[in-house]
């Protein structure tokens, strides 16, 4: 080898070998945004992650959460694609409602392909709440309610018409006849302001999640109509809360969480979130964690996270359609 040669050679293994040390370094300030009011789902799926990161050893400090609610994770979203496109330390929670929300154009000119998509790291179900001393105890007595006149039931749920607690409903009032577009709705920003809204008396039915409510169950505050799984949630808090199946409406909504980062992030600082993510959810301690803020196991990350987002959002719009949601 002539010696431009070695030093273009030693130049490449150095190049090759700086990358390495890139891809394994931990970011500075890491932040896991949360794209609504502190207290729900978003809150949840971020606080699970500040936790277990550093109970690994996978972060030396805690991440910072904050908030920015608005439109149900659409602000986020545009920040984050417009503002912040190559953070490397920032991850933003997202959920099923939010590819719904994709799927039918609410995050504005930004689509699904827009940020890179990190982990998926639990699911919840959806599931229709009300207060411990509400007159409904079923779902039938919820749905004759509505049949009986669908405008004397005020229901808060996450987002506008459309939003994945809209869809629920929906489903809901299109197994039994009625036309959801005579519905009652509050729209409110996610599980902690539905929470809020049904415990203080200004809406009567939350269309929400299981994970959002449970707190408020197992504090005697709340009881579930209807949980949208297959089956049973096999959890000792969980096996009485009937199913929507089991009550004669076969909707099940599963409720997938996790996080993306700005479509600029390096493919460095990506490979290090992979990597730490990758290892996360194999951990027996990471399981315990989601276990207690009631999620289930689901995990995927990087191009398997990819491709499943890309399924997911053509799924929900055709859903969107069969609604008249959109075109």
């Amino acid at each position: 080898m002539t010696f431009p040669l070695r030093k273009l050679a030693l130049a490449a293994g150095c190049m090759l070998f700086a990358g390495h040390l890139l891809a394994a370094e931990e970011p500075k300030r890491p932040e896991c945004i949360a794209p609504a009011s502190p207290g729900g789902g978003f809150d949840l799926t971020c606080k699970l992650v500040q936790s277990a990161l550093v109970n690994e050893k996978l972060l030396s400090k805690p991440m910072r959460v904050t908030y920015m609610p608005g439109g149900v994770g659409a602000v986020a979203y545009n920040a984050v694609v417009a503002q912040r496109p190559a953070d490397g330390g920032t991850l933003v929670a997202w959920s099923s409602g939010s590819l719904l929300n994709l799927a039918q154009g609410k995050f504005g000119r930004f689509d699904e392909s827009a940020v890179r998509w990190l982990a998926a790291v639990g699911t919840s179900y959806g599931a229709i709440a009300v207060k411990a001393d509400s007159p409904y105890k079923t779902l039938d007595d919820l749905v004759k309610a509505l049949k009986k006149d669908p405008g004397s039931v005020v229901i808060g749920s996450g987002g506008t018409v459309g939003s994945q607690d809209w869809m629920q409903t929906a489903l809901i009032a299109k197994a039994a006849g009625i036309n959801p577009r005579e519905l009652r709705y509050v729209a409110l920003e996610g599980g902690g302001e539905i929470a809020t809204a049904l415990l203080g008396g200004h809406i009567q039915v939350g269309s929400t999640d299981i994970s959002d409510s449970m707190p408020h169950i197992l504090s005697g505050d709340m009881r579930l109509l209807a949980v949208f799984s297959e089956k049973r949630l096999d959890e000792p808090e969980m096996k009485n809360i009937p199913t929507a199946k089991e009550q004669g409406y076969d909707i099940v909504w599963p409720v997938v969480r996790g996080f993306y980062l700005g479509p600029k992030v390096s493919d460095a600082d990506y490979a290090w979130w992979k990597d730490a993510f990758d290892k996360l959810l194999a951990s027996d301690e990471f399981a315990k964690l989601r276990d207690q803020r009631e999620l289930f196991p689901f995990a995927m990350t990087g191009p398997e996270l990819d491709t499943y987002v890309k399924k997911q959002v053509a799924d929900y719009k055709v859903l969107a359609k069969e609604f008249g949601l959109i075109q």
